[in-house]
């Protein structure tokens, strides 16, 4: 029998901290949703790897924290996951979203959120793994596309998967017409299952993640 591991919801709303490298159009989704009266997010924290991540406004317009923590800025690779895990942890959250965060984190950080480091791809998992998901996705010739959300873990886009989405793909579509329609899709499918997440906790079992 496979372990299970169990996260229940936070009565007093899933501390949610979120990570970016670009334009935060996924933060900015998650900030704009609507919450219930119980059981909601709290985005407590907004962190990227660049000074120049155009999603941290979104994050200062809503009085939310934010903090940078470049790569060069740190002797090596492992100095800066271990002050970029310390910098998430002091925020006490109860899910880290990777939204757009184009480094892979170290394992002090998968080891400090085991099954609670979320990311969100531009493909049908397990095709297309990396950086080219729409623009493989038409190279290979699918005639549907979609985005993943997934618990991170020490692979490239492996980890177990929380929830897909499709998309079809158009007989004139380019890499950049299938990739705003896959965005608009990624970003409803990442808003409805954190507030899922928030709702009624998650369980993962093997490759397994369930919420309520």
């Amino acid at each position: 029998m496979q372990k299970s591991q169990r996260f229940e919801a936070n009565p007093e709303g899933l501390r949610v901290v979120v990570l970016i490298s670009g334009g935060g159009s996924n933060l900015a989704a998650l900030l704009a949703a609507p919450q219930p009266d119980r059981y909601g997010v709290q985005i407590v924290a907004v962190g990227a790897d660049r000074h120049s991540a155009a999603g941290l406004q979104y994050a200062r317009e809503a009085d939310v924290p934010v903090f940078v923590e470049r790569i060069s800025d740190h002797p090596d690779r492992d100095s800066w996951d271990r002050v970029l895990t310390d910098t998430t942890a002091g925020f006490r959250p109860d899910l880290v979203v990777s939204a757009g965060f184009l480094k892979l984190v170290g394992p002090r950080f998968l080891a400090r959120f085991p099954g609670r480091y979320i990311n969100t791809h531009n493909a049908l998992l397990p095709a297309f793994p990396g950086m080219h998901g729409p623009a493989d996705a038409l190279a290979y010739g699918v005639k549907i596309a979609g985005a993943t959300l997934f618990v991170v873990d020490d692979g490239v886009d492996t980890g177990p998967i929380l929830a897909q989405t499709s998309v079809p793909v158009l007989d004139d579509d380019t890499e950049d017409s299938l990739t705003e329609r896959i965005k608009y899709a990624e970003r409803a499918q990442l808003v409805e299952q954190v507030a899922l997440m928030a709702q009624y906790g998650w369980t993962i079992t093997g490759r397994r993640v369930t919420t309520k």
